[in-house]
């Protein structure tokens, strides 16, 4: 796996779906490392020396990834968060503090010191901003922002919130959202069992286009993957037997509801005809151009691992839109299972649905408080060029930061 995932497209530089950073040789976890201050010299010096040696790694790890993608990692860093100052020992790793901020980071070495293991957490700012200044700092952003913040169902702040913007992987939360209305009709239940079909079959992010046809899986199952892994097969075969049009009952606007594999299908360069004609046509062509569609090639994976592509094929969402769908479907259990970037012992329930694609990003939680007060931060940056994920990343902890401070 040469590239890292997020949600329902490629980022070339971070993997944010769970945590942050994560590079990792196959073999993690076996061998301790002798010195405890092993790990912070060689932290040090991934942020001192003037780049990545290829001696500090472990070879199974760089065939997961480049020197040269370590390198722009460790440099988008730098540039985000300012002047390197030093690393210390934290609660759960460790901390490497730049002159604008901190990122907690995990690290594991194997007998000779070489780094197996490396999981850059999401920065945290140096001070806790206030409402005002938060969306101060989205303004600034190039390209267009929908941002809320929500307490108990009440604005707390917002900026253009109404406006809707391409989301990415968060539009599963309107297939979850049908799901579980289907379930509640008694249209279907989370312990039926379905076959996996090749139909159903998408691209990365995910495990599902691994599996054999006819596997068996239950609904639950599909659900749990769809949203903690973006798993992008189980998307596609909940909404293949939902069926399209009761997906649609939830997004008036995304009409017809795209399937992920249909929009791999329509931004594949070698399938210009049809994106072309979807482009051009109103909603019965675009449904007519779909159904031609359908067995046309997938992409390669890397297309998606620079600039922008085509992202006018996509799910468009509000802020809203996104928290009122958190509202239908953030109490299931299965919402919680990936707490996005989070820290879940703070709460005492966290939702978390994100995704995106070069040019989108977002992040839409539900947060629920010991007093039990009900949270919804949902944000969302649109762009015609690769987004600064971890200033974005920057400013929703500081959203968060500010909800617990409340």
């Amino acid at each position: 796996m040469k590239k890292i995932f997020f949600g329902f497209f490629i980022l070339p530089l971070l993997w944010l779906q769970v945590q942050g950073v994560t590079i990792a040789s196959p073999e993690i976890a076996q061998i301790q490392v002798e010195s405890d201050r092993a790990p912070i010299t060689v932290l040090d010096r991934l942020f001192t020396d003037s780049a990545p040696d290829e001696k500090w790694f472990d070879p199974l790890f760089l065939e997961e990834i480049s020197l040269t993608d370590i390198g722009k990692i460790l440099e988008q860093i730098r540039q985000t968060l300012g002047t390197y100052q030093t690393v210390r020992e934290a609660e759960d790793g460790y901390l490497l503090v730049f002159e604008q901020g901190s990122v907690p980071v995990q690290i594991r070495l194997n007998r000779e010191g070489r780094i197996i293991y490396l999981l850059f957490q999401p920065p945290i700012g140096n001070q806790i901003l206030s409402w005002e200044e938060i969306v101060r700092q989205l303004r600034e952003f190039s390209g267009e922002v929908s941002f809320l913040a929500l307490e108990d169902g009440q604005t707390i702040a917002h900026l253009q919130s109404d406006r809707p913007l391409a989301v990415g992987s968060a539009f599963k939360l309107a297939v979850l959202a049908a799901l579980k209305q289907e379930i509640n009709q008694g249209n279907f239940a989370w312990d039926e069992v379905v076959k996996l079909k090749s139909q159903w079959q998408s691209l990365p992010s995910g495990m599902l286009q691994d599996w054999r046809e006819g596997f068996p899986i239950t609904v639950h199952t599909l659900a749990t993957l769809m949203i903690s892994l973006s798993d992008n097969t189980a998307t596609d075969a909940l909404i293949a037997l939902l069926g399209r049009e009761t997906v649609e009952a939830f997004s008036a606007r995304n009409r017809p509801f795209l399937t992920t594999r249909e929009a791999f299908i329509l931004k594949n360069p070698d399938n210009q005809r049809f994106l072309q004609q979807y482009r051009a046509g109103n909603e019965a062509e675009k449904r007519r151009i779909l159904a031609a569609a359908r067995s046309a090639s997938l992409p390669q994976v890397n297309i998606f691992s620079g600039n922008p592509v085509a992202v006018d094929v996509e799910w468009f969402f509000s802020s809203r839109e996104l928290c009122q769908l958190m509202a239908e479907v953030g109490d299931l259990p299965l919402m919680s299972v990936n707490p996005g970037i989070v820290n879940p012992k703070m709460w005492e329930r966290v939702s978390f649905k994100g995704g995106s694609e070069p040019g989108v990003l977002n992040f839409t939680t539900q947060l629920t408080d010991r007093k039990g007060r009900r949270y919804c931060l949902a944000l969302t940056w649109n762009d015609d060029r690769p987004l600064d994920e971890i200033r974005l990343l920057m400013v929703y902890r500081s959203a968060i930061a500010a909800l617990q401070g409340n």
